[in-house]
């Protein structure tokens, strides 16, 4: 019997990636330099969104999609915050709302103009305050409107429900900081990774620990639900100090279904998951490749596809939803990778080949829309939907009708003294209580030229009351 080798046959196999022209890339941005392992970009199919170096509190560029080239140095940014921006997430429903978290202790949600910023803005439209510590991630929830997630060092979870501007629930099972968020297709489960060496999959309503496994083999850096397929996969290093991934199932953690070594390289290795054509692309930090792969249901459930290679080192990428991509050119998913030494952005193409330029309905099935499928108080009550799905075919530009209507307080105040103190709130991090202490330098100075200018002013009263007494015709 001749032996015959065994050929998968994939449309994917053939995937490459199409690095756009100079012209069409975003240059001249001083992308951040902070060493905070997240993406420091955020993508939809108007705006890009960058986290820049600044001095003193923290800032980030939003800039239209459509204005390529060169970003002027003093180009308008969103500086409202008191410490380095390390995370920012664009509202899946709508597309000009984007939230922020810092080392301020601060979350905040910022409303961009629909011809994006013409001057700097430094007033959110809702700050959040519920973190005792920096908060390091924030995550919208994938099917419900105004439900945001955002983790802090100081180990917890907060749930906030933006319609009232308030957290409502609290996920308080990790021992140490929160590395990664993941949730499922319909948002029933969130999968995290920590710095106690854990993987969790957790029901985020109640917070309950559903499987919990401790990595020792693996060390998990960042973890991602593979869509609907009860499979979870991370990304880590071995106890050979290699770069690995493994695949898990969600309903038993208790052991890996596969581990694979990856390279000897020090970088992170974050992954992204396509659920519609069930690609895998694993983009190292610090080093230019993206490998990519195809998931299976049956063993060896990974199959290797081709590698992305560039000399230009990656400090992170930002992910384009399916509804920007380009469906004339074949393109099923593309990056924004920031270049840090030469502060460039740069969009990079994977790009099916097909002959044909009619629409490819194989490559492009059903794929989330901008529709939330649940209301806040549905989903806190227990309601799972999974999202709505729309066809990139027909009106795939359309744009979300949703409007965000920021929560309107009541202003609380608890007056001791005759001074508010809730209106004096304590300073949260170093940058802020410099700040405080020379804006009360500047007070106290200000108050010593008024009351200087009152004596003054007394002194010339009294030497007018005495020439008043002493002049004879008033006697």
């Amino acid at each position: 019997m001749s032996w015959r080798p065994q050929y998968r046959s994939s449309k994917f196999r053939n995937v490459y990636g199409k690095v756009a022209s100079r012209e069409h890339c975003f240059d001249g941005i001083p992308i951040t330099k902070n060493v905070h392992d997240n993406h420091f970009c955020a993508v939809n199919a108007r705006f890009l969104a960058i986290v820049t170096e600044s001095a003193g509190g923290g800032s980030f560029l939003v800039i239209p999609l459509e204005q390529t080239g060169r970003i002027e140095p003093n180009y308008p940014k969103i500086c409202g915050h008191q410490g380095n921006v390390l995370d920012i997430k664009w509202n899946p429903f709508i597309e000009n709302i984007i939230a922020s978290c810092s080392e301020d202790t601060s979350v905040r949600l910022w409303e961009i103009p629909d011809g994006g910023l013409k001057r700097n803005m430094t007033e959110a439209v809702l700050e959040l305050y519920g973190h005792s510590r920096r908060v390091g991630l924030v995550e919208w929830h994938p099917t419900t409107n105004n439900i945001l997630f955002s983790a802090g060092y100081d180990y917890k979870v907060l749930i906030w429900n933006l319609d009232i501007g308030e957290p409502v629930k609290m996920i308080d099972c990790h021992t140490d900081v929160i590395l990664c968020m993941s949730f499922n297709t319909d948002g029933s489960l969130l999968a995290t990774s920590c710095k106690d060496k854990k993987l969790r999959v957790v029901e985020p309503r109640s917070g309950r620990v559903l499987q919990e496994a401790s990595c020792k083999n693996h060390r998990v850096n960042r973890v991602v639900f593979l869509g609907s397929t009860k499979r979870l996969l991370t990304t880590g290093v071995s106890r050979w100090n290699t770069r690995q991934i493994a695949l898990w199932d969600q309903e038993d953690l208790s052991m890996p279904l596969i581990e694979e070594e990856i390279d000897g390289l020090s970088g992170l290795l974050f992954p992204f998951y396509d659920a519609d054509t069930h690609m895998l692309y694993l983009a190292g930090k610090g080093d230019g490749n993206i490998r990519y792969y195809e998931i299976g249901s049956e063993k060896p459930y990974l199959s290797y596809l081709m590698e992305f290679r560039s000399p230009a080192p990656q400090k992170g990428l930002g992910v384009m939803p399916k509804h920007g991509l380009d469906v004339s050119a074949c393109e099923v998913f593309r990056f924004y990778k920031l270049v840090t030494l030469k502060g460039l952005i740069e969009p990079i193409s994977m790009i099916v080949p097909r002959r044909s330029e009619t629409y490819q309905e194989d490559i492009y099935p059903m794929t989330p829309g901008t529709e939330p499928a649940l209301t806040p108080d549905e989903w806190l009550s227990g309601v799972n939907r999974d999202p709505i799905l729309m066809s990139l075919k027909e009106g795939y530009k359309r744009t979300s009708k949703i409007v965000f209507k920021a929560p309107v307080r009541e202003k609380k105040s608890v007056v001791v003294n005759g001074i508010d103190l809730l209106e004096n709130v304590p300073p949260r991090t170093e940058n802020e209580l410099l700040r405080m202490f020379f804006r009360q330098q500047d007070e106290i100075r200000r108050l010593k030229d008024e009351l200087s200018q009152k004596d003054i002013r007394i002194r010339q009263l009294q030497l007018e009351l005495k020439n008043f007494r002493n002049n004879p015709k008033n006697n």
